[in-house]
Order: structure tokens, then sequence, then C-alpha cells
């Protein structure tokens, strides 16, 4: 219990500045046993309060925490059940009534009379104690007698220290005060005097006590004296000798074992860490570096060897002679096998270069060839060199780990020689590319421009500045390539472009020609891709270029890793590395990708369509398999050139309708920019099925028909021949029915626009073309409207001198059957001189005016019966005529 009861103090009363006085450990009557401590404590500052505090173990039984805490000032009652017989049992009256069990009944007792104590000592309302001993409350009175009267007047405040350090005596302590104060019966009168007593009787016994000391120690000298006589006697000297004899022996022989034990550890150290095999060296030496054993002979040996070098010695062993030879004898086996694996893999590359040459040169007999590639359009695989080569990858891992320099030189040799290859194989198959797309073969079989007039000096300049100086073809294949290109460029340069799309039936620019273009693109790209992405995988691979670089590995000026990086440069990642090998590798393909761009582009603008698609899709695919690859980024650059030369065509068509001039001497009919839209619009549609790029097209689409719509409208109200109505009658009829047709969801609403355009322009042409056959008619009741219009009643209007009934029979004898037939004819012969064939929109105007003719005959019936009642005048002609007037008159037609 005291240790319980410094914990609690230590943890929880003291952090709230509290003393613990008395502690007993109960659990609540009549529940299941959940045992906790109430303990009576005082606060350090004053005023003082008192208080029971209930603390309780946490559920998981490490630390206490306080649970509820009582003043004691609250406390009405303490009820200790019976004060005849022990009983735990006790009841503490506060608000409520708290019925406790304690573990025994001492410490019950005990944490009562500590209660009974604070409250006589602290508290003017007096707790009254029921079935209390009054043994226990006999105990505070009897201390407090000899406290002087001043000092125990204290109820609030009061100096509570000696309570505090209050320590009940046990019986044999109260039986020897009791014995001592009976010897002294002054004890309890004189307190001074009994207290001087006490202090000369303590340092009675104290010098007892020293004395004591010093006579033992006197009988110890006495002792070691005697030991000493002993030991000088011959036979106990014999024996001390014999017995560090044996001690030192014994000494020597275990250390000279556990030297043995560590000399043979450090031999086993080494013999097991740093000998190298035989075998191993002679492969180090003298391995065959071109056979399959041999390479593996060479890598086993390559590995044991960093591994012996790599060990970790132990402090002393560089000192050791053996050692040092050792170590001095792998170094020359890793400078001698670094310098032979560099020379043959120099080798390697020189004749996997060379080979690969003489295949892909001019007139070689192998299948590699300039004509077979004409014919295919393929770029030669070099999967045979990256087989044979990364046979060698674990030595260059080796060679990279070791001698750094030599793996770098080796990486440029790789680069250098591979640019060249590839430089000279892909300006060769893009050659073949532009042959190809100018539409010739190698030898010009069915090239219809080969014999056009032109300069070779000419042509020659003109293709260079197409797609760059990037390498000649021999003999009369390069002459004839140019001719091409230049011929196609001629026949094509006034083709792309809305104005005249309508007629690309009739010429040499039609699907076929634009499908065959996308073929040859899509091939370029789909052989470009996979050579790339196994140029990039192979140099991963053979260089160990698929982890993290370690510190101090940067670029260096042949596009490898270097060691020792110039000061300022930064360290770059191994994705880093490989991406500028490709890059040195491949530095011509982006060029070239240019130039076949620019050559399509100038051969037809449309084609920006189709290369914009394909090379969307290819820089989707490339960034899906690794988005920072090489292949992605040149891709993603040339995409933006695609993209810059695809709104460049959609401007110069926007510009060429700008431009536009109509013959003021011939009808308009529909637009060509109209017709070319329609063109544009459904190889659009075919071009982006389910492309990746369907926006560009989309805002491209809204881009042109508002310039469609607002050209047309300019060409209207500048034709002379032609009736305004008539130009936006006929062209927004077409532009309606085209977006109708093709059903192209961003131009919704420019459909809606273009049929109501249409309906209005119909309408607004018949109603002004009918004034014309009865003019004169026309005119009369636009008159007679005007008079009630300004308030005139109806049937007043026959008394205006100038519409009198008269005036009206007059005018309408004018307009006999026979002359409105008249009328009607000359009105069909002037829409069918006004509108186009292209529309055939001859007969829908003609029934328009016919409904329109029978709406205002009627409206003048209507006019005549209101303003001119009984008059009996009506017209010369009937509706019946008037329709088989219409009839008629069509089908003569």
């Amino acid at each position: 219990m005291t240790a319980i009861k410094h914990a609690l103090q230590r943890d929880i009363f003291t952090p709230n500045d509290e003393r613990l006085l008395s502690i007993v450990n109960v659990c609540k009557a009549g529940k299941k046993k959940k045992n906790c401590f109430l303990c009576a404590t005082v606060t350090t500052e004053r005023p003082v309060q008192v208080r029971v505090v209930k603390v309780k173990k946490s559920d998981k039984g490490d630390f206490y925490k306080r649970q509820m805490a009582w003043e004691l000032r609250d406390l009405a009652e303490v009820d200790a059940k019976d004060a005849s017989k022990e009983n735990p049992e006790f009841d503490l009256h506060f608000e409520k009534v708290y019925r406790w069990v304690a573990s025994s009944t001492a410490e019950k007792n005990s944490f009562i009379s500590c209660i009974w104590k604070l409250n006589q000592r602290y508290l003017r309302k007096k707790v009254e104690f029921v079935n209390v001993s009054s043994q226990l409350l006999e105990e505070l009175p009897k201390a407090e007698e000899s406290v002087p009267s001043g000092e125990s007047q204290s109820v609030a405040g009061g100096d509570e220290d000696a309570l505090d350090d209050y320590q009940e005596l046990n019986a044999r302590e109260e039986q020897d005060i009791e014995g001592m104060m009976e010897v002294c019966e002054y004890a309890i009168s004189n307190a001074e005097a009994f207290a001087e007593k006490l202090s000369r009787e303590l340092q009675v016994l104290d010098g007892a006590n020293i004395q004591s000391i010093m006579a033992s120690e006197k009988q110890v000298n006495i002792l070691m004296q005697l030991l000493d006589e002993a030991l000088s006697e011959e036979m106990l000297q014999s024996v001390k000798e014999q017995m560090d004899q044996i001690s030192q022996s014994n000494r020597l022989i275990q250390i000279s074992n556990t030297n043995n034990g560590k000399l043979l550890d450090e031999i086993q150290f080494l013999v097991n860490y740093m000998d190298l095999s035989k075998g191993h060296i002679r492969a180090l030496q003298d391995g065959d570096l071109s056979s399959p054993k041999g390479i593996e002979a060479c890598i086993n040996a390559s590995e044991a060897l960093l591994q012996c070098m790599n060990v970790a010695l132990r402090p002393g062993h560089e000192k050791l002679m053996a050692v040092k030879q050792q170590q001095h004898l792998f170094t020359e086996l890793r400078d001698t096998f670094a310098r032979r694996l560099t020379n043959h893999l120099n080798n390697v590359f020189v004749h996997q270069f060379y080979r690969s040459s003489c295949m892909s040169l001019p007139g070689h007999d192998q299948s590699s060839t300039l004509s077979q590639h004409t014919a295919e359009l393929t770029l030669p695989k070099h999967s045979p060199l990256h087989r044979d080569l990364l046979r060698y990858a674990k030595l260059m891992e080796w060679l990279k780990n070791t001698q750094r320099e030599k793996y770098d030189g080796l990486s440029r040799t790789y680069v250098d020689y591979m640019t060249r290859l590839y430089e000279r194989e892909i300006k060769d198959f893009f050659e073949v590319a532009k042959i190809k797309m100018a539409g010739t073969t190698k030898e010009g079989k069915g090239n219809k421009f080969a014999t056009l007039p032109r300069k070779e000096s000419a042509l020659k300049q003109e293709t260079e500045s197409l797609h760059g100086s990037s390498g000649k073809l021999t003999g009369s294949t390069s002459s004839l390539n140019k001719l091409a290109v230049q011929g196609s460029s001629s026949r094509r340069s006034q083709s792309s472009s809305l104005l005249d799309m309508g007629n690309m039936s009739a010429s040499d620019l039609d699907v076929a020609d634009r499908t065959k273009f996308d073929k040859i693109f899509e091939q370029v790209l789909s052989e470009l891709e996979p050579l790339c992405l196994a140029e990039q995988d192979f140099i991963s691979k053979f260089f160990k270029l698929q982890q993290h670089p370690t510190l101090g590995e940067v670029e260096s000026d042949g596009g490898v890793p270097s060691r020792q990086p110039p000061p300022g440069e930064h360290r770059h990642s191994m994705k880093d590395m490989v991406r500028l090998m490709m890059n040195k590798i491949f530095q011509s393909i982006e060029t070239e990708l240019n130039s076949l761009i620019a050559l399509g582009d100038k051969i037809d603008s449309f084609h920006s369509l189709y290369m914009l698609v394909k090379m969307s899709h290819h820089v989707w695919t490339a960034q899906n398999v690794d988005p920072a690859s090489y292949l992605s980024t040149t891709l993603g650059n040339v995409l933006v050139t695609v993209k810059r030369n695809f709104d460049k065509c959609i401007s110069g068509q926007i510009r060429q309708m700008e431009e536009v001039k109509i013959s003021k001497k011939s009808k308009v009919g529909i637009l060509p920019f109209v017709t070319g839209f329609e063109e544009f619009a459904e190889l659009a549609e075919t071009i982006f099925r389910n492309a990746e790029r369907r926006g560009d097209l989309d805002k491209a689409y809204v881009k042109l028909i508002r310039a469609v719509f607002m050209n047309v409208e300019k060409v209207a109200n500048e034709s002379q021949k032609t009736p305004r109505d008539v130009v936006m009658m006929e062209n927004f009829h077409h532009i309606f029915s085209t977006q109708s047709r093709l059903k192209i969801s961003c131009l919704e609403t420019e459909r809606r626009e273009a049929k109501h355009k249409y309906t209005d322009h119909l309408q607004s042409y018949v109603i002004n073309s009918l004034g014309q056959p009865l003019e004169k008619l026309n005119h009369f009741f636009e008159g007679v409207e005007a008079r009630v219009a300004q308030g005139v009643r109806e049937e007043e209007v026959s008394y205006q001198l100038a519409f009198n009934k008269q005036e009206l029979r007059k005018v309408i004898k004018e307009y006999p059957g026979k002359e409105v037939k008249k009328g009607l004819d000359n009105l069909y012969k002037k829409v069918d001189k006004h509108l186009c064939e292209e529309e055939s929109l001859l007969q829908v105007v003609w029934h328009s005016m016919q409904d329109e003719f029978i709406r205002q005959y009627k409206h003048f019936e209507g006019l005549i019966g209101r303003c001119y009642p009984g008059s009996g005048i009506t017209m010369e002609f009937t509706i019946g005529d008037m329709l088989e007037y219409f009839s008629s008159i069509a089908q003569s037609h």
C-alpha cells in the first residue's frame, strides 16, 4: 500500500498541488467488485482545502486516473456500521449516500480516523461520526495536548505540516516511549528538560559506538598481521610460488589459444574472399569473347573479380604483404580484361556498322537495298545487331562499375556509329517516301509529269527547299525524283482550295490520290515507331540504364554518361541519359518528318487533315507506352507543326472565300466555296471518324461555316445579274441540305440558321416576283389598303375619286385570263433564268408562287367584297383558271 500511496502522490496529487494523507482500497457495496481508492487530501496552498478523492485504474491497467472528488465540508455523516466488532463496510453521506466495502478493517479505521482529525482541525461545521469506536476519536486530542494553545486554535488556514508529517507509532515504539517517560516523571510537565536528557544520552551512545568501531579496527589489524606471519613460513611461501607459476602458465596457454583462433579466422577470411581461381584468371587474361561459352566464362570471372576487389578488409589487412600482392594482381587483371573487352566491343561495333552500311548501299546484292525499299517503303531492322550485342550486356555493366572511362568511351563510339548508320538509312527511307508521295516510282513509270519542261537545277533547288538537303540518291533516280516532286507540286498548287473542290472529280486530285497519301504517311510512322522503340529498349538493356544513376553520373559531350561532371553541370536520371543518346542517334528524324510534312502540305494542303489524325494517334499511342520517351517527345514536336499546317489550311480557305470574284455577266448559282465546304465536310468526316483530335475539326467547322455565311451575303449584295434573294435562297438551301445530310452536331445552330435564311429569301423572292405580272392591279389594291389604314371606312373607299367602282373595273379589264397567263409565262422564264440547274429549286419556287398568287387573289376578292359591296365586280379569271395556268406553264417548259 505504501508503494501505491507514493505512486498516487507522484502521478496524481503532486501535479495538482495536493498532499495525500490517507488511502483506503474499496469497492461499492452490493455490486460486482471493481476496486478503487478513496484518498484524503489537503492542498499545499492557503486557504487549505480538504477533499475526498476517488481514484481508479485505467481500463488498460497501466496507470491511475482521478475519477471523482468531494469537498470535506460537504460531508454530513460517516457511518462505520458497527463499533463493537470488525466490519469493513462504511458509508459517506455527501449530497447522496455512498456505500463502500474496504479491503480490510484496519484500512477503514485508519481512513475514518484521518477524516475525523481533518474535520477537527480545518472545519467549523463538524461531521457526525456514527458507529465509530471512541478509541479512534481520542488520538487527536492526545496529540494536541502538547501543542501550545495558540497553535491548536487554527481552523482554516493553520499550519498543516505537523499533520502532513504525521506517522503512527507501532506497538514497540509506543512501549519504549512510555517506558522512557515513566523513568522521567517530568517528561510531560517539562518537555525541555526531557529533550536535554535525551540529547545527552544520544551523545553517550554515539561515543560508545565510535569506540566500538575503533576497537574492531585494531582486532582486524592484529588478524592481518598474523596472516602475514603465516605467509612468511617456508611451506606457505612454496605453495604460493607454485600456485603463481600454474596461474601464469594457464594464462599464457589461454592467450596463445585465443590468438591462434583469431589468426585462423583472419586467414580463413582472406582465403575465402580474396582468392581467385586459376580458371577465372585464364578467362580474364585469354578468354574467348566471340563464342557464347567464352562470353559466359568471362562474365563469371569478371563477377568473381569484382567481388574480390570489393571485399571489405578488416583493420590491418592492407598492411599484409600477401594482401597487397593479391590486390595488385586484381588490379592488373581488371585493367587487362577491361582493355581486351573494350577493344573487342569496338571491333564488334565497327564490324556491325560496316556490314549494315554495305547492306544498305545501292547496288548491293542483298535484300536491304534501295530498290527494295522503293518498292516496299521499309526501314532495315537491326534486331540481329542488338541480339549479338546483348550477349555482352553483363560485361558492359561490369565495365560501368569498374572502368567508367572505358564504358563512356564505348557509349560514345556506339552512338557515333549508329548516328551515321541511321542517318543514311532514314534519309534514304524518307527520300523513297517523298518519291511515292509525289506519285512516281524509281523508274518513273506512269509518271505523267516526268516530261514537264523544267530545268533540273531549278527542280533541285525547289525540292531541297521543301525537304532539305537530306542526302542524294545516285544515278538518274535522283533527277527523276526531283522532277516528279516539282511536277506534282505544280499540278496541285491550284487544287487545294474550297473554291475549286467542286470540280475535283474531273481533276487528278481525287479520293484515290488522298487515300494513297494517307497510306504512305501511315507507313512512314509505322516504320519509325518500332525502330525507335527497339533501339531505346536495346540502349536501356545494353548500357544498363534502367535504374537510377549513382552520384556524379551526368551527361558528357558525346551524349553519354560521364563519371566526373564539370562544375555546375546537373546530374541526369537514367531516363534522361537514354533520351540524350536517342536524340543523338536519331537526330535526323524530326527534320525529315517536318520536311515530309512540308512536301505533303505543298502538294495538297488538305493532306494536313490526314496528317493531323495519324500523327495524333501515334503520339497518343507513344505516350501510353512512355510519356517521357524519345519517340513520344519527337512525335509531339512534329504534331505541333502538323496542327500549325492544319490551322494555316483553314485560314487559307477563309482568305480565298474573302477574295472571291463573281462575273457580272453570268448568273451566280451555287458559289464555289459553298460546294467546296460540302466536299471538305465529307472528306473531314471520313478522315476524323473516331479520331482523338475531333475537337480541332469542330473548331475549324465553326470558323469555315461562319466565313461561308458572311461571304454568301457579301456576294449576294454585290451580284448584278442574279437577284440577291436568289443568291441567298439557293446557297443557303444547299448549306442546309449538306448539314442535314452529314449531321454534324457542332453545326446544329448554323443548320437551323441556314434553313431560316433559305425560307425567308424564298418568300421574299416569290412576293417581289409576283408583283410584276399584275403590276397595276397590285398598285390599285395597295392604294385601297393605304386609304383604309389612314382611317377611311372600307364601305366608303368607293367614294374616293381614284378608287371608285369605275376605276376598279378599268384596272380589272386590263388583266383578262389570257393576259394573266401570258404574264405568268414570262415570269416563269425569268425565274428560270435566275435559278441555277444544280440546286433544282425551280419547281419549288414555282409552287410557292402559285400558293402566293392564290393568297393574293383571295385577298383582292376580300377587299372587293368589303370595299365595293353589291357592285357585282369580280376578277376576269378564277382560282381554277390560275391552277390551270401554273400547271400548263410548268409542263410546257
